[in-house]
């Protein structure tokens, strides 16, 4: 069977065709090199055509990326060593620049997250890294989105995610709470006490103000006593009442 020369060649167009259609996603761009020099907008989503070899497409996802900081050494203002590490997200808004300003967008914000980490933890006092985990984790996001603004790349947050502290440190911070919390124990009942006195203070003045409250409270005072079915009762006299006795 001789096949035809002009259905070779047919073929050959339709095989050419074929692989010069690129399929992009809804979260993907194409940027495309026509000879080597870029061109003014990038391709997708849907069908883009390619016509090599005298282009060449970069395919480019515009989903949000999360990114692992492995753990870093890091020596803090008041000289405590820990190891912290954190996560990114970012996402591309402009294919363009990501792929022309950097080569390797993905390598280039994991290394400038790293860098940053331990430069802004390293100026922050361990017990700001612990309590002041927010405005750290802003101010990382803040220092991030601005070097990779050039390259394309928003940063949307950074997240610090586990401090690792010394072993020794950590049984100091555990003595130190224990130290906080008898602190504040003796406190409150120092401020009991201080409450109790002038609660008695201010029944004291009002029963020399009225006769017959002290009796009432003496009436009390045996009732509870009383009530406990003890064999002995001690029960107080009035000092007041033993002048009555004295011979006149």
């Amino acid at each position: 069977m001789i096949v035809s020369p002009v259905l070779i060649a047919a073929l050959i167009v339709l095989l050419y065709l074929l692989s010069s259609v690129y399929i992009l996603k809804e979260y993907e761009r194409g940027v495309i090199f026509r000879l080597g020099k870029l061109l003014p907008q990038p391709k997708g989503p849907g069908i883009a055509f390619v016509f090599r070899p005298i282009d060449t497409i970069v395919r480019v996802s515009l989903r949000t990326a999360v990114h692992d900081v492995p753990p870093q050494d890091i020596i803090t203002r008041d000289n405590v060593s820990v190891k912290v590490n954190a996560v990114v997200y970012y996402r591309v808004i402009d294919p363009r620049r990501a792929i022309v300003e950097v080569e390797d967008y993905t390598y280039a914000t994991s290394q400038l997250a790293q860098t940053t980490l331990r430069s802004v933890l390293g100026q922050a006092e361990l017990d700001d890294l612990l309590a002041s985990r927010e405005r750290l984790n802003q101010q990382l996001q803040q220092i991030l989105d601005s070097q990779t603004d050039p390259w394309g790349i928003k940063v949307s947050a950074v997240e610090v995610k586990h401090v690792d502290l010394p072993e020794d440190m950590r049984r100091a911070m555990a003595r130190q709470a224990e130290a906080e919390r008898e602190k504040r124990a003796k406190i409150i009942h120092a401020e009991g006490e201080l409450i109790a006195s002038e609660k008695l203070s201010q029944a004291a003045a009002i029963i020399r103000t009225e006769p017959g409250a002290m009796t009432l409270r003496y009436l009390q005072t045996l009732n509870e006593i009383a009530a406990e079915q003890n064999s002995t009762i001690v029960f107080p006299l009035p000092i007041d009442l033993l002048g009555v006795l004295k011979p006149q």
